[in-house]
């Protein structure tokens, strides 16, 4: 996969996450905004991952 569509992949992790913290919230579900949690964080560090590798590339 190229690394601009790693980066997609994760801010679309990140924005899936942040949906369901979201609606866990409205819904007062603790699973539901830990699941959301999760997924941001997966996506951030999938992120910061794919711009590290992006600038190393480059050097």
């Amino acid at each position: 996969m190229g690394r601009h569509a790693e980066i997609v992949r994760a801010l679309a992790m990140r924005a899936k996450g942040a949906k369901l913290r979201s609606d866990g919230a409205a819904l007062g579900d603790d699973a539901l905004k830990a699941e959301g949690r999760r997924r941001e964080t997966a996506g951030r560090i999938a992120q910061a991952e794919a711009k590290a590798a992006r600038r190393t590339a480059r050097h």
